[in-house]
């Protein structure tokens, strides 16, 4: 494909139009005037070094090496050329629990916030992965497609917060179906799902849905968050916690049995996630456990330059330019008129 780097430049084209138009007009008006002087007859033999033909060509040299520098200083540009690569790495969607009950305190600052600082961990450690990221409470949604783009994903990760989702509950199920349509349609590529929560499903049919997509070839890893013994759930924007509706503070508790029967349905793992380091370690070891399926990548190689040839070819019509007399050789026409006068 062939393309102009600067375009914008090539607008300066017109102006060699406007040149060519006032060369025209000038020849006019010298022709109009030689006419006043006398016969042209006449007049061509007082003239003997004057030659119409070498102004002319020295014209248009001039004028095709300005066109040269133009194009060159628009940068034509021909390519590209794609290259497909094979690469190893694996799919991963995380599905992170944005419910009322992750701001629990249990684990510092926050269970929603411990969360995000444990992905944004595990995105770094990614080279050739692809990712994505479901969030989801009552309702599930695809908060980042699933790309290589991992400044993206930090950056999405970043935004995520309970306010997210206008529908409250804990719905397992309806992630991790989301999650499976999440992936690419590549074959033979290694794919799991990360999901984040503090095990409260609402919905049910998680276990369900975790068996469907191992049976699919898909793993299932389960980050349980928060304290089994519980923790009231900060209301946003005030000191007090959140009330059921007698008055009474609720208590929101990680339920470590139902992550563990949904990891094990998923063919997966279960993480346990506390204050301490030891779950990034572990998440980061299951992660490198997968295994690294080829996957194709394309390469988009870059536009080759071709103004060099543009700037040769101008240096070039300006030498011919430079090199050329106006006139003719006067010893040459001298002798040729007194032949003709013989």
């Amino acid at each position: 494909m062939f393309r102009f780097e600067n375009p914008q430049y090539l607008t300066l084209l017109l102006a060699l139009a406007v040149l060519v138009l006032l060369h025209y007009y000038a020849m006019y008006c010298q022709k109009r005037n030689l006419r006043r002087y006398g016969d042209p007859e006449l007049l061509k033999d007082l003239l003997i070094d004057v030659s119409k033909v070498r102004p002319e060509l020295k014209f248009w040299l001039s004028i095709a090496a300005l066109a040269c520098f133009i194009i060159a200083l628009a940068r034509p540009q021909y390519g590209t050329k794609i290259e497909t690569r094979e690469r190893q790495g694996i799919e991963a969607i995380v599905c992170l629990d944005v419910s009322n009950s992750m701001m629990a305190q249990d684990v510092k600052p926050n269970r929603l916030d411990k969360a995000k600082m444990m992905l944004s961990n595990m995105v770094d450690g990614m080279k050739d992965d692809k990712v994505g990221l479901v969030v989801f409470a009552g309702q599930a949604f695809t908060q980042l497609p699933i790309t290589s783009d991992y400044v993206s994903a930090k950056m999405f990760l970043e935004t995520i917060s309970p306010q997210m989702i206008a529908v409250q509950g804990t719905d397992v199920a309806a992630a991790i179906n989301l999650a499976m349509r999440s992936f690419t349609q590549q074959e033979n590529v290694s794919r799991a799902i990360f999901l984040i929560t503090d095990g409260e499903d609402n919905e049910g049919g998680a276990v369900e849905a975790a068996k469907e997509a191992a049976s699919r070839g898909v793993r299932v890893y389960i980050l349980g968050i928060g304290d089994p013994a519980g923790a009231p759930i900060p209301m946003p924007g005030s000191n007090q916690y959140i009330t059921d509706e007698e008055g009474n503070v609720v208590v929101s508790k990680l339920n470590e049995d139902m992550c563990r029967e949904i990891a094990q349905a998923g063919n997966g793992s279960y993480i346990y996630v506390d204050n301490s380091s030891s779950a990034q370690e572990k998440l980061s070891e299951q992660v490198d456990r997968l295994a690294k399926a080829k996957m194709e990548s394309q390469i988009y190689s870059e536009f080759d330059e071709q103004y060099q040839g543009f700037i040769i070819l101008g240096l070039i019509f300006l030498l011919m330019d430079i090199f050329i007399m106006e006139r003719q050789n006067h010893r040459i026409q001298i002798s040729k008129l007194l032949r003709r006068k013989e």
